[in-house]
């Protein structure tokens, strides 16, 4: 079977490189991709915005089912278009993305269905907002209701930091993302990520991880996409991803079942281990970025046959295997992010493919024949160990093997984990 992936990130290159294991493909085909999905699929110039495209090139080319990386062409509604000519795909409707795509959809529903989250309140000017503080106590959290690449949340410390922050949101500091703006209390206790993937109607669990999106090294400094990850994440144990299953990912797809918006695809949740339980920070539509790639390094089974049961309605009785090791990957980012980043570093990646290492392309480019940094984040390096102590000491074995003179990584994905197994 012929597979089109759409992205051009290092989610996107673990899920090529996991998807072109599989026994069934025939031909994979990416959109745009970049210099490391190359080496697993035929790269295609497409117009993601332009569905006409995208179906026509289906069409052309045999296309069994498309892939969909990225938040954006979900939330733009490519996977109606897709389906409505027939072709099956892997990914959420526009209506089901709004569990990404709007902060305030999501918190709405959590209420409609009993889920537990933090308190919140929903404003849509900059007057509302700043009357509706009174109604927290700092530390405020603040989050703009559209996409903002993983960095429309503000934690502000006083309450001139979140009235500046709410006059940045409002003011056209996030674009259209931060035309309504979501309060929330402030939630104590530590992060962590669960998967699950859902047709709709079948539930079937996709592991846990932690990832650190602050910048600099102790957790400090603005937030990022994501400067690095592990799976799985310990500290979610089993007992408590029954609960997650149990309180929020089981009555987020029957709700929007019942609603008559079925969630299809991978449904990410964002989770904060309070004294209280597991409580919903947000949803993700796709698979998180560097959470994908920690997630592939562990999975055995075949992608391909997954993805297609999501896709067709057919994911009862499907099970997963995951090797029994931990996943852990460090982001390589320019200089400069998550600001504005230097881009045109030349890489070397020497002998990091080694004791099992992976390197996933994110933002790399190939310039007179030579790899160079094209964004913020530049690559992923993943490694496996028997724990996370393992796994980390493999993976900075392997960015220690990259020349990279313009770029930088945090030293210290998995610190807490580490500190635990100690």
């Amino acid at each position: 079977m012929n597979i089109l992936l759409l992205g051009s990130g290092g989610r996107e290159h673990a899920l090529a490189w996991k998807l072109a294991q599989s026994p069934s493909l025939t031909k994979l085909y990416a959109a745009p991709g970049n210099p490391g999905i190359a080496q697993e699929a035929e790269l295609v110039a497409l117009d993601v915005t332009d569905h006409a495209a995208v179906i026509a090139f289906c069409a052309e080319r045999d296309i069994a089912l498309v892939v969909i990386g990225p938040e954006a062409p979900l939330v733009d509604g490519l996977s109606d278009s897709l389906r409505a000519a027939g072709v099956p795909v892997f990914g959420p409707s526009q209506a089901a993305a709004q569990l990404e795509g709007s902060k305030g959809f999501t918190k709405d529903l959590c209420t409609r269905a009993g889920i537990p989250t933090a308190g919140y309140v929903r404003t849509a000017s900059l007057e509302d907002a700043r009357a509706a503080l009174a109604r927290f106590a700092p530390p405020y959290v603040l989050k703009a209701d559209g996409l903002a690449a993983g960095k429309g949340v503000v934690i502000a410390e006083t309450l001139a930091e979140a009235e500046a922050a709410l006059a940045d949101m409002f003011g056209g500091g996030f674009g259209a993302a931060g035309a309504e703006v979501v309060i929330e209390e402030f939630m104590h206790g530590e992060e962590a990520s669960f998967f699950a993937l859902t047709d709709g109607t079948a539930i079937v669990p996709f592991g846990s991880a932690q990832d650190h999106k602050r910048v600099g090294d102790g957790d400090v400094g603005p937030n990022t996409g994501g400067m690095g990850a592990y799976s799985p994440a310990p500290v979610l144990t089993p007992e408590l991803q029954a609960r997650v299953m149990a309180e929020i990912i089981e009555p987020t797809v029957r709700t929007m079942r019942e609603e008559g918006n079925p969630y299809s695809g991978v449904l990410f949740a964002g989770l904060m281990l309070t004294a209280d339980g597991p409580k919903l920070i947000e949803y993700n539509a796709r698979f998180g970025d560097p959470e994908c790639q920690v997630l592939m390094m562990r999975l055995e089974s075949d992608l391909t046959a997954i993805m297609l049961a999501c896709a067709k309605g057919a994911l009862a009785g499907v099970e997963l295997s995951f090797r029994d090791q931990t996943a852990l990957t460090v982001v390589m980012a320019a200089n400069g992010y998550p600001g504005t980043p230097e881009k045109g570093g030349v890489i070397a990646l020497d002998n990091a493919e080694t004791n099992g290492a992976k390197v996933f392309h994110a933002g790399t480019a190939l310039t007179d024949g030579a790899l160079v940094a094209n964004g913020g984040r530049v690559l992923n390096v993943t490694a496996t160990g028997a724990n996370v102590t393992e796994a980390q000491a493999r993976a900075y074995q392997a960015v220690d093997a990259i020349t990279f003179p313009t770029g930088f990584c945090r030293r210290d994905i998995g610190w807490r984990e580490v500190a635990r197994e100690a």
